[in-house]
């Protein structure tokens, strides 16, 4: 999901409240049972990347990759190009793909989401008690091209205000995984609203598994507006310099206080299916993914020039 897509499609709760400017507190835990977990980042690439990455071969061996337009809330369209793993996926944009400054280059985005049904709640609680006194709560749908839009999950940010990039907690509605044109798959436990079942399977036929690692660069203000949200989540967060660094659930998500020019998406760090035997070295536009030797895989984004 793209941040403006959501503010602008309107949001239900206080529009303009919810900021906070909490920042990370060294070797502070973690509030309780971890409730969200990394689900997906997106970036607004260069468009010679975004291109490249579009028409990659390598691209669609390495990963179960995709180029997808999706229709959500109130006909908004956004088209991306995927990576998706076992439970965890990559959203790629160039810059002019989305409407605004979402569609500048650096722009970016991150979702973090529950496993079972009702922890977006207690979430919510949890944002209050860390100051975070009006956290804005939003509803996306999903038509599927037939105009039959179904409830697809529920949203909820710390703020609508953000310089390049924005955060959410949200949860799977049961509407989505009960509609036959989800192709989801069948609870696991009672109140099954997990990232394993909303992805497919088709991982297992590539190398790449899911994303350990992602390092984004944003203002001061996006990053302190991003922190109470992975506290409340669960995740054990550090002050990294000017930035934050979250742990937990398997994922590293590393946030850099950065000015506007040097925003964006970094780094991402991959599991593999299978140990690579060899080191692949593949130049992707701006970019370079670097796959083995063993199990894990590296994806470096340079600026432009």
């Amino acid at each position: 999901m793209v941040v403006a897509v959501a503010l602008a499609a309107g949001l239900v709760g206080t529009v303009g409240g919810g900021t906070s400017t909490a920042r990370a507190e060294e070797g502070k835990p973690s509030q309780g049972r971890q409730l969200l977990f990394y689900n997906h980042a997106y970036g607004v690439l260069d468009r010679e990347t975004a291109d490249a990455i579009e028409h990659s071969a390598y691209l669609r061996e390495f990963a179960n990759f995709q180029v997808r337009t999706t229709t959500g809330s109130g006909g908004q369209t956004w088209t991306g190009r995927y990576l998706m793993g076992r439970e965890t996926y990559l959203e790629l944009f160039g810059v002019g793909d989305l409407p605004g400054q979402d569609g500048t280059f650096g722009s970016a985005g991150m979702g973090v989401s529950t496993e079972r049904a009702g922890d977006r709640a207690t979430v919510m609680e949890r944002l209050r008690a860390l100051g975070v006194t009006e956290p804005i709560e939003y509803r996306q749908t999903r038509d599927f091209g037939d105009g039959v839009p179904v409830p697809w999950f529920d949203a909820v940010f710390t703020t609508d205000q953000y310089d390049s990039f924005g955060a959410w907690g949200m949860e799977y509605r049961p509407e989505y995984f009960a509609d036959p044109r989800s192709k989801t798959e069948p609870p696991d436990y009672p109140g099954d609203v997990g990232r394993e079942r909303y992805l497919p399977d088709d991982y297992r036929d590539h190398e790449m598994r899911d994303v350990t690692s992602v390092r984004l660069a944003a203002s001061a203000r996006d990053v302190a507006n991003t922190v109470p949200m992975l506290r409340a989540g669960g995740f054990a967060v550090r002050d990294a310099g000017d930035g934050a660094v979250a742990t937990r659930g398997g994922v590293t998500i590393r946030l850099d206080a950065a000015p506007r020019d040097r925003a964006g998406l970094k780094q991402v760090t991959f599991a593999l299916n299978e140990p690579a035997g060899n080191r692949h070295k593949e130049r992707i536009g701006r970019s370079t993914l670097v796959v083995g030797p063993g199990l894990g895989a590296v994806w470096n984004f340079d600026a432009p020039k």
